[in-house]
């Protein structure tokens, strides 16, 4: 597997199939942006009561807890791109279901909770097979831009197209943005079954081959790379916070600011143009950084906007700080994801993914609850501060990582690793 320096970021080729899987992925986000908008201006519609409303979004993330490395473990067994189709296909089917119920007068808080549980239980093998097929579309060393292109991608259709069109398909009738939803599940779904890849090279499997043990080995491929174990561990503080930030923001918004539905579009829409600026702006500081010291900088300054927006009782501020937040938060995913995906053999990638992303989102359920319930007792705006609290915490435990080497290219591989002084 050959290994590239960080710095050496190539351009995808749009041929090949990336170009259908960047469309599909755009296509999908719009539509994941019409849901995530329209679901709490729905449930905000239901009741009044935060811890309520943060409940919708702490069962989104439940599913990641409960099936997240049986999801790695699957997409690295199956076939990814069909595993990839065949879920947006019944995501599709289940999104037109829900929105013929809201339609019929029929949306309650629980047919919400179950909704984001049930989605989310189909996205933990869907993410996992995606994060796994990118590396058999495009060549390793083009993952860093292939990742900000996608990611980039997905926050102009989600964001500044998507969630800033919700209010006008909620006048149309509130089953709008949910038909429309379902609808975008279905096109990604033909994009993606059209896609032609080769499956990776994979390990024989030993005569009674459990799914634990190879979950197990995700484990510990994780914890033995340090890299990936710190950016892993910061990675799962920064969402216990945000998901006190994420399942609270509606009621900032629309509560502490009185700033309504359209003030709630803008924020959303100004973090979305902070996200796109950061997608452009990656390469150039992944290139003099590198990508630990990249994702270090950007929880240092997600902290000053958290406390901007827990602290400034004005739409503008808050919008601005948004948009910091959004720029930051692109270039940490981005070098995350491509690091995750260098530094882990093709076999073993879907369950690296599914690790990764089960330890780091376990907190986020506590996270959104513990946000409702701090916004009942000391104000709306106190969620804020408490995701700066542990974006602090974060950073500290990254500062670590970030102050070594960092090795381009899987440790457990046979090729050639190219060092990278950070």
């Amino acid at each position: 597997m050959a290994t590239v320096e960080t710095g050496d970021m190539r351009a995808p080729a749009w041929r090949g199939g990336f170009g259908r899987l960047w469309t599909a992925a755009v296509v999908s986000r719009f539509g994941d942006a019409l849901r995530g908008s329209a679901l709490p201006l729905l449930a905000t519609s239901l009741t009044d009561r935060p811890l309520l409303i943060a409940s919708v979004t702490a069962c989104g993330y439940l599913p990641w807890i409960v099936f997240g490395l049986l999801g790695g473990a699957v997409a690295d067994r199956i076939d990814q791109r069909r595993a990839m189709w065949t879920v947006d296909a019944v995501r599709g089917l289940l999104v037109a279901a829900f929105a013929g119920a809201v339609a019929l007068g029929h949306a309650s808080i629980a047919l919400l909770i179950a909704l984001a549980f049930v989605l989310t239980t189909l996205q933990t093998l869907f993410d996992n097979a995606s994060t796994a097929l990118l590396p058999a579309l495009v060549d390793r060393a083009a993952l860093g831009s292939a990742n900000a292109r996608l990611m980039t991608g997905q926050q102009i259709a989600g964001g500044l197209i998507g969630a800033p069109v919700v209010p006008l398909l909620i006048a149309a009738g509130v089953a709008v943005p949910f038909v429309a939803d379902a609808g975008t599940f279905l096109v990604a779904a033909a994009l993606v079954a059209s896609l032609r890849t080769t499956a990776p090279d994979r390990a024989p499997r030993p005569a009674g081959s459990a799914l634990r043990r190879e979950i197990t080995d995700g484990l510990r491929t994780l914890w033995r790379d340090r890299p990936l174990r710190g950016l892993c561990a910061a990675t799962a503080l920064c969402n216990i916070g945000m998901g006190a930030l994420i399942a609270t923001l509606v009621i900032l918004v629309t509560g502490w600011l009185d700033a309504g539905t359209a003030g709630y579009a803008a924020v959303t829409t100004a973090y979305t143009v902070g996200g796109l600026a950061g997608g452009v702006a990656n390469r150039w500081i992944t290139a003099r950084l590198g990508p630990m010291r990249a994702v270090l900088l950007a929880g240092v300054v997600q902290i000053g906007a958290l406390l901007v927006m827990g602290g400034v009782r004005s739409l503008t501020a808050v919008a601005a700080a948004l948009a910091v937040f959004g720029f930051m938060g692109m270039v940490w995913n981005v070098n995350t994801t491509t690091l995750m995906q260098q530094r882990t053999p093709a076999d073993l990638l879907g369950r690296v993914s599914s690790a990764f992303r089960t330890l780091a989102v376990a907190g986020a359920p506590l996270g959104a609850l513990l946000g409702g319930a701090v916004a009942t007792a000391w104000g709306l705006n106190t969620p804020a501060l408490l995701t700066a609290a542990f974006f602090v915490l974060s950073v500290l435990a990254l500062i670590p990582t970030a102050k070594r080497d960092v090795l381009v290219g899987a440790s457990h591989d046979d090729a050639t690793t190219a060092h990278v002084t950070r």
